[in-house]
């Protein structure tokens, strides 16, 4: 692991380390080819959601954890780490409303979370209940229009090129505007509490398993 900047490849050595498993042994236990495992515990690779969701079952090991929200010990002030988003190595979560596309995931503790989110539904009614999580959350519309639904607010349309910047505890989603068949949007969600990212995958819950079990 190196200073600063722990990646998912090195919480897998580490997890393998602590087991006194060979990578055959860790594929045999999470079912992940023993290929995979090499080129992510070399950095060469993330895993998209489903794997990260069958790690985590198979090893009991919590979500979050694989996101590195909460990684203990001391942080240094001046860590100089960097990553560079990608949409083609980022981890893809498919729900019924939004296509979400987790970006950096190989750095660990981040204080906010970027990605890239591929809007679908037409109405507050077709979404159905608004969503609750942790912190606040900024949000760019890259292509398209979306309208803004919240618990205290009338709905907000937004033009490509608007942004919104909003509380994530005040219930919240994004539908495609008028003449609009999906929309793209860039999110940034950030919390000063630990458990954002326990917080957002709790959001994905059944719709994420009902897609997966059709893979």
């Amino acid at each position: 692991m190196k200073d600063g900047r722990p990646t998912l490849g090195a919480l897998l050595r580490a997890l393998r380390a602590r087991n006194s498993w060979t990578l055959k042994e860790m594929s045999d236990h999470s079912g992940i080819p023993i290929s995979t495992l090499s080129k992510v515990e070399h950095d060469r690779l993330t895993l998209t959601y489903d794997k990260l969701l069958q790690l985590s079952q198979r090893l009991n090991i919590r979500m979050s954890e694989l996101f590195a929200e909460n990684d203990t010990g001391a942080e240094p002030q001046v860590t100089a780490r960097r990553s560079i988003g990608d949409v083609d190595r980022a981890v893809r979560v498919n729900t019924r409303n939004y296509d979400y596309y987790y970006l950096c995931t190989e750095l660990r503790r981040k204080r906010m979370i970027p990605l890239i989110t591929r809007i679908r539904s037409k109405s507050a009614e077709e979404f159905g209940e608004l969503v609750h999580h942790l912190g606040e959350e900024f949000i760019y519309v890259v292509s398209g229009r979306i309208v803004v639904h919240t618990e205290f607010y009338d709905p907000v349309p937004l033009e490509e090129g608007q942004s919104i910047y909003l509380d994530s505890n005040m219930g919240h989603a994004y539908v495609t505007g008028k003449d609009c068949d999906e929309a793209v949007v860039l999110a940034v969600c950030s919390s000063a509490e630990d458990g954002l990212m326990d917080s957002l995958m709790n959001l994905h819950g059944d719709d994420v398993e009902r897609e997966l079990a059709k893979v």
